[in-house]
């Protein structure tokens, strides 16, 4: 059992089931992401935890304590929403300290948990202003300086940064993970940006059409993702999934690839399992940074593949430059070196680090190897 346990958990509307038997753990001190698409049942699933959507079946325990049916404000859970919601006509420092005074706390207690959270979220010189006279940036931090005072057993996060633009976004993603590992609580976040997902999480829940298609560390999720749609949907640039055929040469596994000539390439495969697959159609996936030139390849990997191959695009991009190419009839990405000296209609040394490569099957779509 985990401090927030999810089992078999189901959410219905009527006759249509929008959430199917939902199974997640996390332990205490977690930082746990639920990530998908729209409408594919995160934040149905985060206001079921909070109390604010009913469970059809299933339980949700936190901390030990089976809270189905139990009122949201029983649950010693504190949530920060998209839309920040702080009240117009109060002060920071009264949008804060609210929900104590609505549960009783005595005015010496509250003024002390103010001053710790608004020294904690840089915010102490803020405390007598309104809402409408802050940053989008310095609102989200009211609105987390509410949850934090309440001194709960789980944070849910929905979407807190969606209203931010780019830079203030990534700043405050880095000012929530510095808040995690300073208070050490479970912390359970919605979002559908799987940058945030990656670089927020101990563990990720990735969610479509009401189902967890995978439920992992980072490195799981992005290493081996258990299916096309979590290998397509987790990464930026995303896997690179290629058309091939496996067959066996001198004893060992092989793909076929048609390059952008429309000539079968062989690569060598690190996984000697596939060669059961001798003779049929899987799908490669192979993250972009798994391709690139010679002088940048994993001197680690024990399997670099040469592929020549000719270059439709490049795209500088500072400290990479992303390379097109076609491979299987498809456009393929690969990241080099910003130095990496690569020109669009040449026929171009790629080099493939095959260790990082994985395999699909095309018909269920998950993961075979």
């Amino acid at each position: 059992m985990g401090f927030l346990d999810i089992r078999n958990v189901t959410k219905s509307y009527g006759s249509v089931e929008v959430l199917h038997r939902v199974d997640i753990s996390a332990e205490e001190g977690e930082f746990l992401v639920l990530v998908g698409p729209s409408g594919c049942g995160k934040s149905t699933l985060l206001n079921m935890i909070a109390g604010l959507e009913a469970i059809s079946s299933g339980d949700i325990a936190i901390n030990g304590r089976v809270v189905n049916g139990v009122h949201p404000s029983k649950r010693n859970i504190a949530m920060v929403f998209q839309s920040y919601a702080l009240y117009p006509n109060m002060t920071v420092g009264q949008n804060i300290t609210f929900g104590l005074e609505m549960h009783g706390v005595p005015k010496p207690e509250r003024d002390k948990a103010l001053a710790q959270v608004a020294k904690l979220l840089q915010i102490d010189h803020l405390l007598d202003r309104k809402p409408a006279q802050l940053s989008g940036g310095q609102r989200q931090r009211v609105a987390m300086g509410r949850a934090l005072v309440r001194n709960p057993d789980v944070f849910l996060f929905d979407e807190p940064l969606s209203n931010l633009d780019a830079k203030l976004r990534v700043d405050m993603r880095t000012e929530i993970k510095k808040l995690h590992q300073r208070l050490g609580r479970t912390i359970v976040y919605v979002t559908h940006d799987q940058i945030e997902a990656m670089t927020l999480s101990t563990r990720i829940a990735v969610m479509n059409k009401g189902y967890v298609q995978q439920f992992g560390t980072p490195k799981e999720i992005y290493d081996t993702p258990s299916n096309l749609f979590v290998a397509s949907f987790m990464g930026s640039p995303s896997m690179n999934l290629i058309p091939a055929k496996v067959a066996v040469e001198n004893g060992a596994p092989h793909v076929v690839v048609m390059d952008a000539e429309g000539q079968a390439r062989l690569l060598r495969l690190s996984q000697p399992a596939l060669s059961a697959w001798s003779g049929r159609e899987i799908v490669l996936g192979v993250r972009p940074e798994a391709i690139t030139d010679p002088e940048g390849a994993d001197r680690k990997s024990l399997n670099v593949q040469p592929l020549k191959n000719r270059v439709t695009v490049t795209e500088p991009a500072g400290s990479d430059t992303f390379v097109t190419t076609t491979l299987g009839g498809k456009d393929i990405i690969a990241r080099m070196r910003a130095d990496a000296s690569v020109s669009p209609g040449e026929v171009f040394d790629f080099a493939v680090n095959m260790d990082k490569a994985v395999a699909f099957d095309p018909v269920t779509e998950n993961r075979i190897a």
